[in-house]
C-alpha cells in the first residue's frame, strides 16, 4: 500500500529569528465582478508580511510610503509583530496607487491606473537592527531595488526568496536576469515561467530555470494550484476548491508570505519543508481571495488556519493498494 501524505503539524513555535520582507506598501482600487472598492490598502510586502505574521512574530519590513499613507495601518503592522522602521515615509508625497478590473473568469484583469509615486526615487535603507536577517523575502519591485537590498546586508541570509512579474521581464531582463542568479528560491506564476524561457511545457521551463541559478522554483497555478522543483524533484499542491472568489489581487504575495513565514518559523529548509510550506501558502491564499484586499487575512485564528490546512491534507491524502 502507497500512502500520499504531506505531514503537516499544526503546533506554531514562535522563534527568534529574522525574517526581512521587501516590496510595496500600497493604495489598490479594485473591480471584480462581485463589486469594487474606493482606495484600499494593498502592496506585495503588505501582503507577504501580514501572511507571514501567522508563523512568526520577528519580521521587518523595507519599503516606502507617502505621508497620506494612513497611521493606523502603520499600527496594524505593529500589533501583528511587523517592525516598520526600515518603512520610509515621504513627506509631501503619494504612497504608490494601483488600479485594476477583473474579468468574468477572475484569472486575466486590465489595469486601470498605475501611479510609482514615492516608488519613483525609492533607496532602499537597512536599519542595523535588521542586520541579523535570516530570512529574505523579496516581493515583487523593481529588481534594481531588490539588488541594492540583498548588498546592503552585512551578511547573506539563510534563505533568499525572489518574487517578480512580466512587467520586469519586458522592462529590465537583464538586471531581472542577474537577480534570478543570485536567489535561492524564486516564485513566478505560469505564464511567467513560459515568457522566462519560451517554453510552453512546465518542466521544460523549470529546468530552464534552475539552470539560471536558483535551487527551488515554485510555479503558482492559480485555481488550479502549485509546483515545487529544484533539480531532483517535484512537488504539486491543488488549490482549495472554494464556493467564492471575491478579490484574487495579493493572492500570491499572501502565499509566498504563508511560505517563508512557515520557513522561518522551522528555520528548516528542506525540500520536504517547503513542501508544507506550500501547503501553508496556498492556505493563506485561499483566505485572501474570500473578500477585497487584506478583510479576510486580518484577525485570523490559529483555528482557522489549522481548519483549512487539515482540508487541504484531505484534498491530497488518498490510499492506493497496487496489486
Amino acid at each position: 500500500m502507497i500512502v500520499q501524505k504531506v505531514p503537516i503539524s499544526s503546533q506554531k513555535i514562535f522563534t527568534v529569528m529574522s525574517l526581512v520582507v521587501v516590496g510595496t506598501v500600497a493604495f489598490d482600487a479594485i473591480e471584480t465582478p462581485f463589486g469594487k472598492t474606493d482606495k484600499i490598502i494593498g502592496g506585495a510586502a503588505t501582503y507577504s508580511g501580514t501572511a507571514a505574521s501567522y508563523f512568526t512574530k520577528n519580521i521587518k519590513l523595507v519599503s516606502v510610503v507617502g505621508d497620506d499613507f494612513p497611521g493606523e495601518t502603520i499600527h496594524q503592522f505593529h500589533k501583528n509583530g511587523i517592525s516598520t522602521e526600515g518603512l520610509q515615509v515621504k513627506k509631501g508625497q503619494k504612497t504608490f496607487f494601483w488600479s485594476g478590473k477583473y474579468h468574468t473568469d477572475m484569472n486575466t484583469r486590465d489595469t486601470l491606473d498605475t501611479q510609482l509615486n514615492v516608488l519613483l526615487d525609492f533607496d532602499p535603507v537597512i536599519p542595523d537592527s535588521y542586520q541579523d536577517c535570516e530570512f529574505l523575502m523579496l516581493s515583487n519591485l523593481m529588481p534594481q531595488l531588490q539588488k541594492k537590498v540583498l548588498e546592503r546586508l552585512n551578511k547573506r541570509p539563510k534563505l533568499v526568496v525572489m518574487d517578480t512579474m512580466n512587467f520586469w521581464m519586458e522592462t529590465q531582463w537583464d538586471t531581472l536576469m542577474e537577480m534570478i542568479s543570485l536567489v535561492d528560491v524564486l516564485t513566478v506564476n505560469d505564464s511567467e515561467a513560459r515568457q522566462l524561457t519560451n517554453e510552453y511545457s512546465l518542466v521544460k521551463a523549470a529546468q530552464k530555470i534552475l539552470k539560471m541559478g536558483p535551487r527551488y522554483l515554485i510555479i503558482k497555478k492559480g485555481e488550479h494550484g502549485a509546483l515545487l522543483f529544484n533539480n531532483e524533484q517535484v512537488f504539486f499542491a491543488p488549490a482549495l476548491p472554494l464556493e467564492d472568489v471575491f478579490d484574487p489581487t495579493g493572492a500570491g504575495d499572501t502565499f509566498a508570505g504563508g511560505f517563508i513565514g512557515h520557513i522561518a518559523q522551522t528555520r528548516d529548509i528542506s525540500f520536504e519543508n517547503m513542501k508544507r510550506g506550500i501547503i501553508y501558502g496556498s492556505a493563506m491564499a485561499s483566505f485572501c481571495v474570500e473578500k477585497f484586499g487584506l478583510e479576510r487575512l486580518i484577525n485570523l485564528t490559529q483555528e482557522e488556519i489549522d481548519e483549512r490546512v487539515q482540508q487541504f491534507i484531505d484534498l491530497v491524502q488518498f490510499d492506493i493498494a497496487l496489486v
